[in-house]
């Protein structure tokens, strides 16, 4: 199973455009396009299930950089889960300005 991440896409892309231009390459088992929780809309990019992974390899070589409705997308393999750093999610952040964080005080 080959996951696939497609990025910098149109904010109005449907499904099925990018299911067609995979399908050129491949069975595609699944196509999620990321969209944000609370508005619903697009974020700007996708993720492309392929079964056979000479398919998935083959897609992502010959698709990225393509144009898709005015765009040049960015296609490669998707990180799992496990791999991709802290979003930052919680602590301090560190000093965002506005005078003195923490440690400032002598």
């Amino acid at each position: 199973m080959k996951n696939i991440f497609v990025g910098n896409l149109s904010y109005n892309v449907s499904e099925n455009a990018i299911r067609s231009l995979f399908e050129e390459y491949g069975t595609v088992d699944r196509v999620s396009i990321v969209t944000d929780r609370d508005t619903g809309q697009q974020k700007g990019f996708a993720f492309v299930e392929m079964s056979v992974d000479a398919e998935g390899d083959r897609a992502i070589e010959s698709l990225s950089g393509r144009d898709l409705n005015g765009r040049a997308m960015t296609v490669n393999e998707a990180r799992p889960k496990s791999d991709r750093g802290s979003g930052g999610g919680g602590g301090y952040g560190g000093n965002r300005g506005g005078g003195g964080g923490r440690g400032n005080r002598y």
